[in-house]
């Protein structure tokens, strides 16, 4: 049986959508624990989102808010590029991805990011940490690969200093994520830890010694 995305199953259930391609620029950037700039890459201007070096912790709510949205089901794509800070230690990892459902206070979100730095990794446990899935501030990676081993990451092919395109698929509870052209989800979370009812902002997430690189960011809502 053909297998569907929920962009597609939304529109074959009736449901309506609104496609909204989001400009990236310093009128609708607000940073929280980054520092942004724009830069060009290929002759093309893109946004720079760089991790402040002054925190220390994990999984925290490092990123650009994007203003005046409200997302809570639908989806949300992106492409990014993920370079690592020159005093990076030896175990950064490149981390960057999409925070969603942002509470107005960046209290609580869900999130969704990639480690491409293990992508291509010759040792499979760190392949297999490709992927991750946390919701800030109790359920961090440190916290679910104890509770939880394995059941919130994942691996896909990526690399550094390469563009790719990540998208994730909100449906109440469910997320799916999607890297570059897969046609099926590299991770599937099922019981997204805020629950169903939470909707918020969008933000585009850097972590530890990361300078993340954005652009052509797509949001349906459902």
């Amino acid at each position: 049986m053909k297998k569907y995305s929920i962009n597609v199953l939304f529109l074959l259930l009736g449901v309506q959508l609104s496609a909204q391609t989001i400009q990236l620029n310093k009128k609708n950037l607000v940073a929280n624990q980054v520092n942004i700039s724009f830069t060009s890459i290929e002759n093309e201007e893109v946004v720079k989102v760089a991790f402040d070096t002054l925190f220390k912790d994990t999984d925290i709510a490092s990123f650009a808010k994007i203003k005046n949205i409200n997302f809570k089901d639908g989806s949300i794509e992106v492409k990014v590029l993920s370079q690592l800070h020159e005093d990076a230690p030896v175990w950064a990892r490149g981390f960057i991805g999409l925070a969603f459902r942002i509470k107005d206070d960046n209290s609580k979100f869900e999130s969704i990011y990639i480690r491409p730095v293990n992508g291509r990794s010759e040792n499979q446990i760190q392949r297999n940490h490709s992927i991750q899935y946390f919701a800030f501030p109790d359920f961090r990676f440190d916290y679910l690969r104890k509770s939880d081993p394995e059941k919130y990451e994942s691996f896909a092919d990526m690399g550094l200093n390469e563009w790719i395109t990540i998208r994730i698929e909100v449906d109440g509870v469910k997320a799916r994520f999607f890297v570059n052209d897969s046609t099926y989800p590299s991770l599937v979370v099922n019981d997204l830890k805020w629950g169903n009812n939470n909707s918020g902002s969008i933000g585009l997430w850097v972590g530890n010694w990361t300078e993340g690189y954005f652009k052509d960011l797509k949001v349906i809502k459902k």
